[in-house]
């Protein structure tokens, strides 16, 4: 490192006879090239100007940033991978995040930094919370039907853990996690993997906390959008009340949700396993695998009556394996089942949401803060997706989203302004190249 220069140096051996000597003196450049497909996707979904729209302001006097301007440089910071409020401070002199927000790369006013996030974050009530929710339902309606109106919606409920750090607001111990957590709700299109909404709830709250309420507000919505439309729902064992089961009886919503298994339930299953084990002895090989399948009534003494209940016996090498699942459906029980685990997939998007969108980055102090921050993930989260779709729609194999966000977003450029227009030049060498060019050639593109 330069002893004798305002700007680090660092210097390098190499294989060649010359070194390497690197500083942070680039002038105009760009670490995340990729940025104007960002603003793309926000232009087709508009869904930092629906969250600024239901955000209360809460400055006074001459106003630098607009609040589109705040939730835009926000999200799209969060969708290339910079969760934390720190981060502003020096990318709000990124050429291209500036040009994207709305301002000039050169002489540009800089965007906005942490202590502006904060106060923006902290602005944020319960009341504007459920206004951003609903927003974002909004936009998940808009897009679902951009296809054609859906004759059937597959709800996949899920919870999951979001460690908290420090005195967060609502964070508690969570016995089956073993840590100090939220327990946030999300709820995904089972058929199209859109995130519909991402409610927070304390550490502490049962798997099926908050789900009816939220269902007899969501289902109302569905319906008066798509009249014809046909649900379902999706869960697992967590969401095994019978509140639920009734619900989706009465509001004509098919179901099919996990059971955690009990001694009656053993004992329902004890014949099929017996079958399943005497099916396994009579094989060649003596861990042979036996799959086998059954149904059954059940009612469990808080039911108000029977219900159908799929029963999954699998006999593997370290020993038996056995499911149950409660239903409305009248499937085949193999058919049936294969259906349930395809819930699996949720768990892909829950992935893509936490690690390439870092939603489990909930740090706030205050309860509501944090649920404003889980739905500008959410808002990054249906970017990332909404670039991954038209991909995919190219002949893109489907991508995971922190591999898209490395391959289509960071890439190193220079930005040059001209009287004119604003060129970007970027790496000649990168590997992202053909995606770009699938994007821009993609139907439709404005």
């Amino acid at each position: 490192m330069s002893a004798d220069s305002a700007t680090s140096r660092y210097t390098f051996a190499t294989p060649t006879p010359l070194p390497l000597e690197a500083s942070f003196d680039g002038g105009r450049l760009t670490s995340d090239g990729g940025l104007p497909w960002l603003a793309e996707a926000d232009a087709a979904l508009g869904v930092c100007a629906a969250f600024a729209a239901h955000i209360p302001e809460w400055r006074r006097g001459k106003v630098q940033h607009s609040l589109e301007t705040l939730v835009r440089q926000r999200v799209f910071q969060i969708a290339c991978g910079y969760e934390d409020q720190d981060d502003a401070d020096t990318l709000r002199t990124d050429p291209l995040l500036k040009l994207v927000c709305g301002r000039l790369p050169d002489g540009g006013a800089a965007l906005a930094s942490q202590p502006t996030f904060s106060r923006l974050e902290n602005a944020v009530d319960r009341r504007a919370c459920y206004r951003l929710a609903v927003a974002l339902v909004e936009v998940y309606l808009r897009e679902r039907e951009r296809d054609g109106v859906p004759t059937q919606i597959v709800l996949d409920l899920d919870g999951t853990d979001d460690p908290t750090h420090g005195a967060q607001q609502g964070s508690a111990y969570h016995g089956y996690y073993g840590q100090h957590m939220y327990h946030p709700l999300l709820v995904f299109d089972g058929t199209t993997g859109q995130l519909i909404t991402a409610i927070l709830r304390p550490g502490t709250a049962h798997a099926s906390r908050g789900v009816l309420t939220l269902l007899k507000r969501l289902v109302p919505r569905l319906r008066a959008r798509w009249p014809g439309v046909t649900m379902e729902l999706r869960a697992d064992s967590g969401f095994a009340t019978p509140k639920l089961y009734a619900y989706c009886e009465a509001a004509r919503i098919a179901y099919t949700i996990g059971l955690a298994t009990n001694p009656r339930l053993q004992t329902l299953a004890a014949p099929q396993l017996a079958e399943a084990q005497r099916q396994q002895a009579a094989g060649a090989e003596p861990v042979a695998r036996v799959r086998l399948l059954g149904e059954a009534r059940y009612q469990a003494e808080s039911w108000e009556r029977d219900r159908r209940v799929i029963v999954k016996t699998e006999l593997l090498p370290k020993g038996p394996n056995v499911r149950f699942v409660v239903t409305s459906r009248d499937d085949p029980p193999l058919a049936l089942y294969e259906w349930y685990v395809d819930r699996g997939q949720p768990e892909g998007w829950i992935k893509d949401l936490k690690n390439a969108c870092r939603a489990d980055r909930l740090s706030c102090h205050a309860f509501w803060a944090n649920q404003f921050r889980l739905l500008l993930h959410a808002a990054a989260y249906w970017l990332l997706d909404t670039l991954r779709h038209w991909l995919t729609q190219a002949g893109t194999a489907r991508l995971q989203l922190d591999t898209l966000r490395l391959t289509l977003l960071k890439i190193g450029g220079r930005v040059y302004q001209w009287a004119t227009r604003v060129r970007l030049r970027l790496a000649d060498s990168h590997p992202g190249q053909p995606l770009w060019t699938r994007l821009a050639a993609r139907p439709g593109r404005p």
